[in-house]
């Protein structure tokens, strides 16, 4: 049960008139409003102001197809201060490392140990070293092909990072990925700050290790706090968006959690989850 504090946020690519009028008559909120259009934009928006049920709303917006979220009326975009975003399969469509281990030509055993560790299956610290360890003797240049030939961002990204930045929020791209993209990508779009991990080169071969610190789980959430530190100390909102199980410490070090279309383990872990929108609905989440 819902109290009149609360509203209810309905998004999808499109929303049928009928499904809003359904879930209204559900909730029985004070207000239907249709949330302003970003440039860009993925998902069509309605939010239900002052809802005062929500017995059956999840379940109709599933069967629909829709996304759906309780959120606090007070919680404003112009309140938060740091926003934090996974790389591979969040950020951007691709597993880095798989696209690189199909160079190797053992894409299927990395993909493998990858979806295992992303499930929480198996820790992620021991995974990496596992999957870099396979990727010994690939060519350097190999790293450049994956970036300008597979790496797309994902629908909604820049949006979401325009209507952050319009916000005043700082960025950060946390990844327990590679610097060779998160640098690539930072500079690309203006992220504050990146975390990642170095891959060792040798005579222009990986030599299937990573340089310093492992950036793990833990790792991920350390720079999310820091970044609180620095930017939230006011006691802004600090957000986080990811999809795997590695993701959840950085969650967990927020206020707003986002699982984006997200393994079981983190939707059900996370303030709220994004099955069908782009990256940008999240900030539909924010009045």
């Amino acid at each position: 049960m819902a109290g009149p504090s609360f509203d209810i946020v309905v998004q999808a690519p499109s929303v049928a008139s009928d499904d809003i009028a359904h879930l209204a008559a559900l909730a029985d909120p004070d207000a239907i409003e249709a949330i302003a259009t970003r440039p860009g934009a993925t998902v069509s928006a309605w939010r239900l102001r002052g809802a005062k049920r929500t017995d059956g709303v999840s379940e109709a917006c599933a069967s629909a197809g829709l996304d759906c979220a309780t959120v606090p009326r007070e919680r404003r975009l112009a309140d938060l201060r740091v926003l934090a975003l996974d790389m591979d399969s969040t950020l951007i469509t691709i597993e880095c490392i798989d696209e690189i281990a199909d160079y190797a030509g053992v894409r299927g055993q990395v993909s493998a140990v990858t979806a295992s560790a992303m499930r929480g299956e198996i820790d992620f610290r021991e995974s990496l070293v596992r999957r870099v360890a396979l990727l010994a003797g690939v060519r350097a240049d190999a790293l450049e092909s994956v970036y300008l030939e597979r790496l797309e961002l994902s629908p909604g990204a820049t949006t979401l990072l325009a209507g952050a930045r319009e916000a005043g929020a700082k960025t950060l791209l946390a990844s327990g990925g590679f610097t060779h993209f998160t640098e690539r990508l930072r500079e690309r779009l203006g992220f504050d700050m990146a975390v990642a991990n170095v891959l060792e080169i040798d005579d222009g071969r990986l030599t299937g290790r990573v340089l310093g610190d492992v950036v793990d789980a833990r790792g991920k959430a350390d720079a999310v706090a820091a970044m609180r530190r620095l930017h939230a100390a006011d006691g802004g909102i600090v957000a986080a968006i990811g999809d795997g199980a590695n993701d959840l410490p950085m969650l967990y070090a927020a206020d707003v959690s986002v699982a984006w279309h997200a393994k079981p383990v983190v939707r059900s872990q996370a303030t709220h989850a994004i099955d069908h929108g782009g990256l940008d609905a999240v900030l539909n989440l924010f009045a």
